[in-house]
């Protein structure tokens, strides 16, 4: 696995990627922030018990699912990401966010992610 991405093993078996040190495909492109509507259960709010993503920050969309504003329809920027394309509440993020190889076990960039490069023109 890449040096910029760290898998961690969640207590529920989930792995959970980490963005580590400064020369990450991450920083700077945001493309996924804004393409993908960012929904996820309800309980993963800081106002739930055991939660932590910031409630202020979502939308119900569904009875048990929010999304993060902004990404609503798809298409639209999550409220979290920040001029400088990093997310304003990385330690934060919702499951499905930490949930996202960016860097795929060959060493590569995830393919979607050389797709939603090249489609809002990240170098």
């Amino acid at each position: 696995m890449n040096q910029a991405q760290i898998a961690n093993l969640a207590e529920d078996g989930r792995v959970y990627y980490d963005m580590t040190g400064t020369e990450n495909p991450c920083f700077g492109c945001g493309a996924c922030c804004r393409h993908f509507r960012v929904s996820f259960y309800q309980g993963e709010l800081e106002t739930q018990p055991g939660g932590h993503v910031p409630a202020d920050l979502a939308m119900p969309i569904t009875p048990f699912r929010v999304c993060m504003k902004g990404t609503e329809s798809g298409l639209g920027s999550c409220i979290a990401l920040q001029a400088d394309m990093r997310c304003g509440i990385y330690e934060n993020r919702p499951s499905v966010c930490r949930e996202f190889p960016a860097i795929i076990p060959n060493g590569s960039l995830n393919p979607e992610c050389v797709r939603l490069r090249a489609l809002y023109g990240v170098d």
